[in-house]
């Protein structure tokens, strides 16, 4: 069952991996590396953070392709599993947007520092500058997992010399106006409001 199950990751790895070639030439590129909040479930591929934030770097003149490595249901040991496919892309920039998955599953906090160190330290490897953006877990999980959980993001940050957006979902998150039905991921307007925080932590790390 397992290994059917392996399987079948694999499989979904790689199907994503065939809808977004490698880059070839010079293009510059932005990777950002998440989960279904970045993978724009339950909303158009175009509205999406990751493809509001291109269709604005080329309005503004920073010649930039954005790839969206976002795969629903990820955790940061997922993340680090698909690092090698993400290098295909020869990224300038990476933003790694992975915790979420760990949080709800209430999966341990060193281990998931440990594996998002691990992610950053081989995108900057490959020359990539990095930018970490934070997460949090509902209270109810408990004060010290909530606060273990919050602090690894900054720890991360600090420890690779990264920058870091502290909150991805700052300003949209527990607002029904900005989220889908269920209440945990946002829908096109709340991507809209992601695009527009992340932008100047994303073009702090760009050279036109």
């Amino acid at each position: 069952m397992k290994s059917l199950r392996a399987a079948a990751i694999a499989l979904a790895i790689g199907a994503a991996a065939l809808c977004v070639p490698p880059v070839e030439g010079a293009e510059r590129v932005v990777v950002v590396l998440g989960d279904s909040l970045t993978a724009g479930l339950g909303v158009a591929a175009d509205e999406a953070w990751p493809a509001l934030l291109e269709a604005r770097l080329r309005r503004e003149g920073y010649s930039y392709r954005v790839v969206n490595a976002g795969v629903s249901g990820d955790t940061s040991a997922g993340g680090l599993r698909r690092v090698d496919w993400v290098l295909r892309n020869r990224p300038q920039v990476a933003v790694v947007a992975l915790g979420a998955n760990d949080g709800l599953r209430g999966l341990d906090t060193d281990a998931m520092e440990r594996n998002l160190l691990a992610i950053v330290g081989r995108l900057q490897a490959s020359g990539a500058r990095v930018l970490v953006a934070g997460m949090r877990v509902p209270t109810n999980y408990g004060e010290a997992y909530t606060q273990a959980f919050r602090d690894v993001f900054p720890d991360v940050a600090r420890r690779s010399n990264s920058a870091l957006m502290p909150f991805l979902l700052d300003g949209v998150a527990a607002d029904p106006r900005l989220n889908l039905p269920d209440g945990i991921h946002p829908n096109s307007a709340g991507h809209r409001v992601i695009a527009e925080r992340v932008w100047p932590h994303l073009i702090a790390l760009l050279a036109r």
